[in-house]
């Protein structure tokens, strides 16, 4: 490690001792609390134990579980081997589980319990996994996490740099392949600082953590509060009623969430009476009127931002009041530049496509040369999203790239192509578009518009379910439409712009 390097794990050591016997992890499944010198000294015994096993500077982990103590207590000690992290989207079908996994080859996987049985299906494809270990309490078919934490606390320091690898988080597919994109430590502590600063996070805030840890919303929402000595909240599941009910019990301050969850919680509030008062920062993707909503009812501030995976969750952030319906404007440490198909730069409010580059873009898509040359042309991360600048600076975001049509249900990131490759396994489907409509509950639902085989007949209900039993159930279509035919272009091809025109409507 050199002079100017700084990782996670320098900030786990940093933090036992600027903040020692604050507890920095309340476990609400469990009760379990740990302060800052707590984690750190399990994070050791547990870095120690993976090292014993062989796992060295490099290495994935794979993790497919529900946010934990021991979850992040693997975060901390992959930083101090120098090891990657792995997290896996549980809400994935075995079989997609299995390529996430075999995409990046992790020696050793850690799995809830009531996910074990899913990975067993699929073990003898996993070929370069050596051992596979139960996260969190003992139970299940797989080793016992607390065999590791026993094998002394000796650690032998790497030398880990603040550019080397940390997290590969799985992108959306597209054409139907899932990407892995490296995040950096360098990329984990600048998107810390950018929501420590923007949010003004203080030890004395308390984060209730929702988002999953797979997901790089709820991962550096995590970590920024660990960096500023706050207190994380831990939830494994989210349940309105519980959430209420720990804001106010726990006095949470701050929050990042995708619809449904803030409409839920103040719907709950409205029901119960229970104070939510203490909630001041709110930040996520949501409709005017629950915003609004959320800041007649406490007082706090909801902050709007873009962002995708590969800048480390921000490019841009803002207050909402300061602009509705923008995404904020640059964050302090970044450059974001609008250029055509060209790479030109766009003037003021002209759209073009958004471009990145700063501390905050990932290292690149796992073993993917072509894709990383493309995605990184002329020195600039290419988004494949598109944006306006207005005069005082403010980012709209005015939809996808025709390439990298995109869908987000919820938050999560599904690509039409490979919804259509799974509607399309189906023999009575002969075409098939999916494109992403207004959803009240998810603020954007998939809908399939297909036609049907000559003489073939399907229920949009059994669609559904052919879907969700091949992908992940979030990515089947919430509404189907089937139509006699489906509009061409000259060459034969589905006109997609003039099937969203014409069925547009979720209904």
């Amino acid at each position: 490690m050199g002079i100017y390097d700084f990782t996670f794990y320098d900030l786990i050591s940093r933090n036992a001792v600027a903040f020692g016997g604050k507890d920095a992890w309340l476990e609400v499944d469990d009760g379990r609390t740990v302060t800052f010198l707590q984690y750190k000294e399990k994070v050791d015994r547990l870095a120690c134990g993976l090292q014993k096993l062989g796992i060295a500077k490099g290495d994935r982990i794979g993790v497919v579980g529900k946010n934990s103590l021991d979850y992040f207590f693997l975060y901390g000690a992959a930083a101090a081997l120098g090891a990657i992290m792995l997290p896996i989207n549980w809400r994935l079908s075995a079989e997609e589980v299995a390529y996430n996994l075999n995409d990046c080859q992790p020696k050793v996987v850690f799995a809830d319990k009531e996910f074990q049985g899913s990975i067993q299906a699929v073990k003898d494809k996993l070929s370069s996994v050596e051992k596979y270990f139960n996260l969190g309490p003992s139970g299940g078919e797989f080793l016992d996490f607390q065999t590791l934490l026993a094998q002394g606390s000796e650690l032998i320091c790497q030398e880990v740099h603040t550019d080397d690898g940390f997290v590969i988080i799985h992108t959306a597919a597209v054409a139907g392949r899932p990407r892995g994109a490296l995040l950096s430590h360098g990329n984990v502590l600048c998107a810390n600082m950018h929501i420590n600063y923007l949010c003004g996070l203080f030890p004395q805030d308390v984060h209730l953590n929702i988002l999953p840890l797979f997901h790089v919303g709820g991962l550096f929402m995590a970590t920024a509060s660990f960096h500023a000595g706050a207190l994380n909240l831990n939830v494994s599941k989210f349940d309105a009623e519980q959430a209420v009910r720990l804001i106010a019990e726990k006095k949470a301050s701050v929050l990042i969430e995708f619809p449904p969850i803030l409409s839920s919680i103040l719907e709950q509030h409205e029901k119960t009476g229970i104070d939510i008062s203490s909630l001041r920062a709110v930040a996520g993707l949501e409709s005017p009127q629950t915003i609004e909503k959320y800041q007649k009812i406490t007082g706090g501030k909801f902050y709007v931002l873009y962002g995708q995976t590969e800048t480390s969750c921000l490019a841009t952030f803002g207050p909402y009041d300061d602009r509705p319906g923008s995404a904020g404007r640059v964050l302090p440490l970044a450059e974001v530049r609008l250029v055509d198909d060209y790479d030109r730069p766009v003037p003021v409010g002209a759209v073009g496509e958004i471009t990145v580059k700063g501390p905050m873009v990932f290292k690149g898509y796992w073993n993917l040369p072509q894709d990383n040359a493309y995605t990184f042309r002329e020195g600039w991360h290419h988004t494949g999203d598109q944006g306006r600048f207005e005069e005082e600076g403010f980012l709209w975001y005015a939809g996808r790239k025709a390439e990298k049509e995109l869908i987000k249900p919820g938050g999560e990131n599904v690509y039409p192509a490979e919804v259509e490759k799974a509607i399309l396994a189906h023999p009575a489907v002969a075409k098939t578009v999916v494109f992403g409509v207004p959803d009240p509950k998810w603020k954007e639902g998939i809908k399939a518009v297909c036609q049907l085989k000559e003489g073939k007949s399907l229920g949009a209900e059994e669609l559904k379910d052919f879907v969700g039993e091949r992908i992940a159930r979030y990515k089947k279509p919430q509404y189907v439409e089937f139509v006699a035919e489906l509009p061409t272009l000259e060459n034969g091809s589905i006109d997609r712009n003039k099937v969203k025109e014409m069925y547009g409507g979720n209904s």
